[in-house]
């Protein structure tokens, strides 16, 4: 995500102590900080104790009973700037024991409870790829799949209040030229229905759902080609397309492909065949407010090369995995991919800038789309074999390029992402290029390892800033991804070893002792900011749905309730964060941190 929101009539209850001023003392539980999913037997297992202890200490692996199942001694590891307390890391791995509410034991301290057990996972496939089927634009929600309490009435579809995204025109003149320093709109109006809402709000957004149906896209290419198809297969996620005989996960992905393909630039106008940025409200909505709810004007926006590049990426990806399913449909996406790429190539510096972020929506600002070029290109030169893809690819400064960052990719820097597409298909590139770009996706997992080794809570996130960025979480998964891809392609355990400890911070193991994963572990975060999965602010609505991924610490903390937090005393980077649903900085749900989720999850049920 990348918004600034308006202020909400939210006030948040937190814990406090008195003195000179008031500081938020978050509700950490014990200091023994665990996976409160699990383990997996033939995995690593590891905990990290916060203590002022300079000196090692023993611990105990207790089953449910109480009986002792392991023994270790703790590794003193110092202060951890990120947590901003001295912590000791424990392993036991080397234990084979297995079963359900195990904790473990220091000094008198006990931790969360926690399974050692094979099929963790399994159930994780379902509920986050689930999550997209109650974000769906403009179709009714049925209670009956997508469960009790979530059903609500279609969003945008034009019935009073709701202005609807049936005929939707641009941005007048008088606005955009504030925003674009041109009096750019258009004399026309497209139907924009369907699609995922983005996040919290009720917008749309081209770049963010095109990295989303992408990672679902290629979380369907591991599982078909894994040997492990099962859990991808029509009949398996909540989703009403049943009995179609497509697979769950790209009927899903359909759903906004056929968005995308209402948001390109009808032919005879100008910008024929780029895709507009974002459709979204003219103004900022409060909370709760659901979709059907939303009286404020629709607006689609200017054209973007970014977006434009999004689309021909994943419409020529989506011709490749529907290619079984649906001919008729996967010809008009090679088509509309091959437009679009023109298209961009045509307008290669069409750039959606900040200032598009002041009203109703985030601006998704990107100004450099070298690695959308480099995505698209190695989109369509996989599912076309034009060697006109090829040499656009090879002249990328991204073609043997450093691609993988410890601060993780996302939707305004695709091309890591790109790159483990491309290493997955050793057949289509010659040899030498096949073997450097597949080892490089293990030279970046090499690097992410040694930084992980750094981290007593055992993330895959270690920002050269020292600062944790919006959406923090999802960067986590997306370097465990990058370790993952590694292992599928070498076999070597390190790197699987590295993404399984990746997951641990994500559900536990880390300085709030809170699964960021709604519905996962004995603490979780359950309040995320969203207009109708809301709770906390009306209690007729649901909380998140289970899977439901939250942003995670940002020490950026732009929302109100962030800033009254920790604003005049600032937080350690993992302390950044607050479970409320008015901390949209910190505390936001969206398409792509769940579709990143997914994938791994997906992955993760392998294991």
């Amino acid at each position: 995500m990348h918004r600034m929101l308006a202020a909400l009539a939210i006030v948040p209850a937190f814990t406090s102590h008195a003195g000179a001023a008031d500081i938020y003392v978050p509700d950490t539980g014990p200091g023994i900080r665990v996976n409160q999913v699990g383990y997996l037997p033939s995995g690593p297992k590891r905990a990290t104790l916060v203590t002022d202890s300079d000196t090692a200490l023993p611990f105990a692996l207790l089953d449910a009973s109480g009986a002792t199942l392991f023994e270790g001694t703790t590794t003193p590891r110092g202060l951890d700037p990120t947590a901003g307390v001295k912590v000791h890391t424990l392993d036991f791995s080397a234990t084979t024991a297995t079963g359900q509410g195990l904790t473990i034991s220091v000094g008198g301290q006990q931790s969360d409870p926690f399974d050692i057990s094979a099929d963790l996972y399994a159930t994780l496939v379902v509920d986050a790829m689930s999550y997209f089927y109650p974000v769906r634009s403009g179709i009714a929600i049925d209670a009956a799949i997508a469960g009790d309490g979530y059903g609500r009435s279609a969003g945008h579809i034009g019935i009073a209040p709701n202005k609807g995204d049936i005929a939707v025109g641009c941005q007048p003149a008088a606005v955009s030229q504030a925003i674009y320093g041109e009096p750019w709109t258009c004399d026309y109006t497209l139907d924009v229905s369907g699609g995922w809402y983005d996040g919290g709000d009720h917008g749309k957004y081209v770049v963010n759902g095109g990295i989303a149906a992408g990672q679902l896209m290629a979380a369907f290419r591991r599982a078909s080609r894994s040997g492990e198809p099962v859990r991808i297969r029509d009949g398996k996620l909540r989703i009403p397309e049943h009995g179609n005989r497509i697979p769950d996960v790209l009927d899903e992905v359909r759903w906004e492909l056929d968005w995308m393909l209402r948001m390109m630039v009808p032919d005879g106008e100008p910008l024929a065949g780029m895709l507009h940025h974002k459709v979204h409200d003219s103004e900022w909505t409060g909370i709760p407010l659901l979709p059907s709810d939303d009286d404020k004007p629709r607006e689609l926006h200017r054209p973007s090369t970014a977006a434009t590049l999004n689309f021909a990426a994943v419409a020529a990806a989506g011709s490749r995995y529907l290619a079984r399913f649906d001919k008729p449909y996967v010809d008009k996406l090679r088509v509309a991919a091959i437009k679009a790429y023109a298209a961009a190539k045509a307008h290669p510096d069409l750039y959606a800038p900040t200032a598009d972020g002041n009203a109703g929506g985030g601006p998704y600002d990107d100004t450099d789309v070298s690695d959308e070029f480099y995505w698209a290109a190695g989109e369509l030169y996989i599912a076309t074999g034009d060697k006109a893809y090829l040499a656009d690819l090879m002249v990328s400064p991204h073609w043997m390029g450093e691609v993988f960052a410890p601060e993780g990719f996302g939707w305004q820097g695709v091309a890591g992402f790109a790159r483990l597409t491309l290493a997955r298909e050793p057949n289509r590139f010659s040899g030498p290029d096949s073997a450097a770009m597949r080892q490089s996706v293990l030279d970046g997992a090499d690097r992410l390892l040694a930084l992980q080794a750094k981290e007593p809570f055992g993330q895959s996130y270690t920002p050269t800033s020292g600062r944790y960025d919006w959406g923090s979480n999802h960067l986590v998964i997306q370097n465990a991804l990058v370790l993952a891809s590694a292992y599928d392609i070498s076999g070597r355990e390190k790197y699987r070893d590295g993404a399984l400890e990746a997951m641990d911070y994500i559900f536990g193991r880390n300085a709030l002792n809170l699964s960021y994963v709604t519905g996962y572990g004995d603490r979780f975060a359950r309040n995320q900011h969203s207009r109708w999965f809301a709770r906390s602010a009306d209690a007729a609505l649901p909380e998140p749905p289970r899977g439901a991924l939250a942003g995670g610490p940002n020490s950026s903390i732009q929302d109100p309730v962030a800033q009254r937090l920790f604003g005049e005393h600032g937080c350690a980077p993992q302390l950044c964060y607050v479970d409320d649903i008015g901390a949209w900085s910190v505390n936001e749900i969206a398409i792509n941190w769940n579709a990143a989720l997914s994938q791994l999850a997906s992955w993760l049920a392998d294991q």
